[in-house]
């Protein structure tokens, strides 16, 4: 095969980038392990079932090895992924946050120390993980993702009763409000996608008796902002949160970052309802946490109990857990598959088919471009 002076390729990615007029960039193509693919196909009103040609596409013309398996629940959709990772796999979930969740903790179970690796393709009502880490939104795009991106540390979230219920959550713990908007919008059928979730939390809104709660953060290894000394409330709600997402893009958590350790705790105060619908119209932008009736905090691990009976939400699931409940970071659970993150670069519009990370503050990306048809070229900055 002919090449360079300096040893390329003449049809090679790096030649045609350098050509370009970009020669302080290279090029790297991940070469990624067998995926199993694990679907939920009831996801997103049968969504989840209707990526598959799309992906199929992408991974056959790559010649990538692959496994579909469908799952009847989440219990099901572990069990799958836990012995996929056991065999060396790249575990994929289809479907939404709640399979996510679940596919996540099983491969940081079976494969402890952190050495598991899991990919997404969003195909839920939510899509918080995906929204978080800007693994693109379309089918076709994710799974050539999967097949270029890198692989960055992500932490869990485990949870504990006082029932000896345990659960591992990729994305946030919520209860109060949150909770109750979540059942309703799990039992709301006439509106479908993202809609639901703010008008199930106006649902909640109207119904709702405040609860007196207790957050405790002692025996943290960290703590910081209102939860450095023991706090109890009337009010809404609390949210310990691993991701600054939750409810299909609301950003209740804005400096939340699922790899530095640590949780973003919400704590949601009494006040009028009215007076509390700012926080509704806010927080999908994050500002919420400005107002008076919001406190925010950050800490390793905390325990939160209730004084009546209220559902536990975790990654869109809804689950009876009698307090205290003890939620605790488990840092660098697993890795997750995601755009590779390149910061300071300048603006390569001769240069098509890239998906590009910008680093814009703690644990927050911002899309660049998006994947063309083709590959997804991952560029980075030489040293």
């Amino acid at each position: 095969m002919p090449t360079t002076s300096d040893g390329l390729d003449p049809g090679s990615l790096s030649y045609i980038v350098g050509r370009l007029g970009y020669p302080f960039l290279s090029v790297e193509v991940a070469v990624v392990a067998p995926l199993t693919i694990v679907v939920n196909p009831a996801a997103g009103g049968g969504r989840a079932i209707r990526h598959l040609p799309a992906v199929r596409t992408v991974l056959d013309a790559a010649g990538a090895r692959y496994l579909i398996c469908q799952s009847s629940s989440l219990g099901h959709a572990r069990a799958i992924a836990a012995e996929a990772a056991v065999r060396g796999d790249l575990v994929v979930a289809i479907g939404g946050d709640g399979m996510a969740g679940a596919v996540a903790s099983a491969v940081a179970e079976a494969k402890p120390g952190g050495d598991g690796v899991f990919g997404v393709i969003a195909a839920g009502r939510g899509n918080d993980l995906a929204r978080t880490y800007g693994i693109p939104l379309g089918p076709a795009d994710a799974a050539r993702l999967l097949l270029v991106g890198e692989s960055r540390p992500m932490d869990l979230v485990a949870l504990a009763g006082a029932d000896g219920t345990q659960v591992t959550v990729a994305g946030s713990v919520y209860l109060g409000i949150a909770s109750a908007a979540g059942q309703i919008a799990n039992d709301t059928r006439p509106i479908r996608g993202p809609l639901v979730y703010p008008v199930a939390a106006l649902r909640a809104l109207a119904s709702w008796k405040p609860v007196t709660f207790h957050v405790d953060a002692t025996g943290s290894t960290s703590t910081a902002g209102t939860v450095t000394a023991p706090q109890e409330f009337a009010g809404y709600g609390v949210v310990v949160a691993n991701l600054p997402y939750f409810g299909a893009g609301m950003k209740v958590a804005p400096e939340a970052d699922p790899g530095d350790g640590a949780l973003d705790i919400v704590l949601m105060r009494r006040a009028p309802k009215l007076t509390f619908l700012r926080v509704l119209t806010k927080i999908r932008k994050g500002a919420h946490v400005e107002l008076d009736q919001i406190d925010t905090g950050r800490a390793t691990a905390v325990t939160v109990t209730f004084d009546r009976p209220l559902r536990v939400g975790a990654d869109g699931e809804l689950f009876h857990v009698l307090p205290p409940l003890r939620i605790s970071v488990l840092p660098e659970a697993l890795c997750v598959i995601a755009p590779r993150v390149v910061t300071n670069l300048c603006t390569c519009s001769p240069a098509r088919g890239l998906t590009l990370m910008l680093r814009i503050g703690r644990g927050r990306y911002r899309s660049l471009a998006v994947a063309s048809e083709d590959i997804i070229i991952a560029v980075t900055r030489s040293a």
